[in-house]
């Protein structure tokens, strides 16, 4: 997982200009009325290789009048429970005030990197307005001006000095990272117990009981698997502003670290929104999916037909996971969660997929000669070659003439045929359009009417 950290202190400190700063981004709101910012700001931040995700708090004050004032303190000390490291940003213009010290106070409860920013210091003439600072009994202040960048690496060379860089390897590279994701209660924590055989997770009925993405490294047939368990997804308006905010931006880490996505739905309830939401969160970050209709033991099928019910209607739901296998399993009683791991492997095995230029570019051919591409003012579209540039999920690059015009669905036609024609049925494929620069292989497209001069020379053959 990337780091946490969290930006506080009292309003109009300049936090959110801090924010805008590290992560060069304009997503938090600045002004220069205080208490703007009133909910928590999420942005990944990247310094000296080190990735870490930054998150902006609204201002810190006891005794507001600001009937928003309960609830923001409320999001501050959350954030600072649930953080990695946090970052107490002082006005240098303002000078010391008595929320400072209660937050300093706040700060040194908790078992965690702390350090101290003292900001709107623009150039070393000014440092000498950090001199009451260190009255509060603080033994490192970094000066900065998160307006106009001064002091700024020095201070990230010491914020990221102790997180995991890229190069750091992973315990087990070769294991196949699976996520379980979906919204709350829907048996998460339940399914992974009964995969593991042991109560390793704690399982309850109250939804949120999860806050922490939990890693579980399971061994089957020889081959590594780790399983994280992540917080319920709720939807935006029904996220409480003290708890789960920070679980559900563990869970969309969880996400972007593996390569298979078990997402998890209440079959007793149906197929929600917030489903589909969930399925669209792991299509975003391109990894393997797998639907698990959960709790199947409790669904009416008395009929026979309710999981061709459930799915059309998930079909129809989540189109864009259209390709995405559908299991029926029960946590409780264990019905069909080994078969899991069979679906694990068959997409994981898609998902690592790899193919040479050579056969791509035949499947690309057939499939322009098939259907060619359509006309751009008057001319047809050319594709030179495509070539497989990465894994999880393959993704391919195609040159062309003009990508801009190529409509999205003939680039669909185009990755449907590359799925036809590699059995790549159960994962996301990507392909990327790109303008062709210099002089490159000979091109797919090939001219299908001869010359003239070549036709009549044939005719007097």
């Amino acid at each position: 997982m990337k780091p946490i950290v969290a930006i506080v202190g009292r309003p109009n400190v300049g936090k959110s200009t801090l924010f805008n700063r590290i992560t060069r981004s304009r997503d938090a709101i600045v002004d220069d009325l205080p208490g703007v910012t009133r909910d928590r700001i999420f942005g990944d931040a990247r310094w000296n290789d080190k990735l870490f995700t930054l998150v902006d708090t609204g201002g810190f004050a006891e005794g507001d009048d600001d009937p928003f004032a309960p609830h923001i303190r409320r999001q501050v000390t959350q954030a600072i429970a649930d953080a990695d490291a946090v970052v107490l940003v002082l006005d240098g213009k303002g000078g010391v005030s008595p929320f400072d010290a209660d937050l300093i106070h706040t700060l040194r409860t908790v078992d965690k990197p702390a350090h101290f920013v003292v900001n709107k210091i623009d150039g070393e003439g000014q440092e000498k307005n950090m001199a009451e600072f260190y009255g509060l009994g603080i033994e490192t202040l970094f000066p900065v001006s998160a307006e106009h960048g001064y002091g700024i690496s020095d201070f990230m060379d010491a914020l990221t000095a102790t997180f995991p860089g890229d190069e750091e390897s992973d315990a087990h590279p070769d294991a196949i990272r699976i996520a379980v994701v979906g919204k709350p209660n829907a048996g998460k924590s339940s399914l992974i117990n009964a995969i593991l055989g042991e109560q390793r997770l704690v399982v309850s009925e109250m939804a949120g009981t999860t806050r922490d993405a939990i890693d579980s490294v399971f061994i089957r047939e020889n081959r590594h698997y780790v399983l994280v368990d992540t917080a319920g997804i709720r939807r935006k308006g029904k996220v409480s502003m003290r708890l789960e905010k920070f679980s559900i931006i563990k869970a969309l880490r969880s996400l972007e670290r593996c390569d298979v996505a078990l997402i998890v739905i209440d079959a007793e309830q149906g197929i929600s929104d917030q489903d589909v939401r969930v399925a669209g969160y792991a299509q975003d970050r391109g990894c393997g999916a797998i639907f698990l209709l959960n709790k199947w033991d409790l669904v009416d099928n008395r009929d026979g037909k309710a999981l061709r019910r459930m799915t059309d209607d998930l079909r129809m739901a989540a189109k864009f996971l259209s390709f995405a296998p559908v299991l029926t399993v029960s946590a409780l009683t264990g019905q069909r969660v080994p078969k899991i791991f069979s679906l694990v492997d068959a997409v994981y095995n898609q998902y690592d997929f790899r193919v040479t230029t050579g056969q791509l570019n035949k499947v690309m051919e057939k499939a322009l000669e098939r259907t060619p591409p359509p006309l751009h003012k008057g001319k047809r579209l050319k594709f030179y070659y495509a070539t497989q540039v990465s894994s999880k999920p393959p993704t391919f690059v195609s040159f062309v003439s003009f990508p801009e015009a190529v409509h999205f669905s003939y680039q669909r036609y185009l990755v449907n045929q590359i799925r036809d024609a590699f059995g790549l049925d159960k994962i996301p494929l990507r392909m990327l359009l790109r303008q062709r620069t210099g002089k490159n292989p000979a091109f797919l497209n090939k001219k299908r009417t001869p010359i003239k001069g070549k036709r009549k020379r044939r005719e007097k053959r």
